[in-house]
């Protein structure tokens, strides 16, 4: 195996290990949003239902008074009704007091309307108010999760970058500039494992003659399909395993 296998195998994984984390650190604040905009969904149907609870029950205290203004005409009707002179005028103030008791039979249903109205709006209020100060400590809890989270990320992130750039130092520039340009190619897969006769990246069978070559490990060689940097790693002979052991 050529002494610059193991330093792409490493390049290869941190890489790897770089990006992994660099997709949740940019994915924190996304969830951190998506469960904010579900918090203000929830706090946006709450004040619309206080705010049809306060219509609601603005125009049941309009309704409440004007049915009181009725009664009272109705009162002040009957009294001028006893010095009604003629028929006519007798009428004429029974005919305003028939109109202002059927105002008072309309306005006392439409009060039934609007108590069987705000009965379920007040319920959802009152569950929502209870619901809304749990899922606020949830999602704040969640937030400082994010931070915490996002913050060892980072510090994980400078660590990997520094090991990147240790292990980067140590190829040739042309095996780095191969190595940048595979990478691009094929979304991070860089080097392959060839022992079987074959690219484990893309399966194609290594011709015998590149195999030899591959097997003397003189050269950082390349799969003559993908062009990924393949390496062969040599069997361990049974008896160094049984030492080992």
């Amino acid at each position: 195996m050529h002494p610059d296998t193991n330093l792409v195998i490493q390049l290869q994984s941190l890489d790897q290990r770089i990006a992994a984390l660099d997709k949740e650190v940019a994915a924190l604040p996304k969830h951190v949003a998506a469960i904010e905009k579900t918090l203000d969904s929830h706090v946006s149907k709450l004040e619309a239902d206080r705010a049809a609870l306060a219509a609601n029950q603005k125009e049941r205290k309009k309704t409440e008074g004007d049915i009181q203004v009725h009664d009272q005409k109705i009162s002040k009707l009957k009294d001028q009704m006893l010095g009604a002179k003629t028929n006519e005028q007798y009428k004429a103030f029974q005919n305003e007091i028939d109109f202002a008791a059927r105002e008072i039979r309309k306005a006392e249903d439409r009060i039934l309307e609007l108590m069987s109205e705000s009965e379920p709006l007040d319920i959802n209020v009152k569950q929502a108010e209870a619901s809304l100060k749990q899922e606020k400590q949830a999602v704040e809890a969640e937030k400082a999760r994010a931070r915490e989270r996002t913050s060892t990320d980072q510090a994980g992130l400078n660590q990997l970058r520094a090991e990147h750039a240790a292990a980067a130092q140590k190829l040739p520039p042309a095996t780095l500039a191969t190595y940048a340009r595979i990478r691009k190619k094929w979304n991070g897969s860089v080097i392959a494992d060839a022992t079987p006769g074959r690219c484990s990246a893309c399966h194609i069978v290594v011709r015998p003659q590149y195999m030899q070559d591959l097997k003397k490990g003189e050269n950082m060689m390349q799969c003559e399909n993908c062009q990924r940097f393949i390496y062969y790693n040599r069997p361990v002979p049974h008896e160094d395993v049984a030492q080992v052991r």
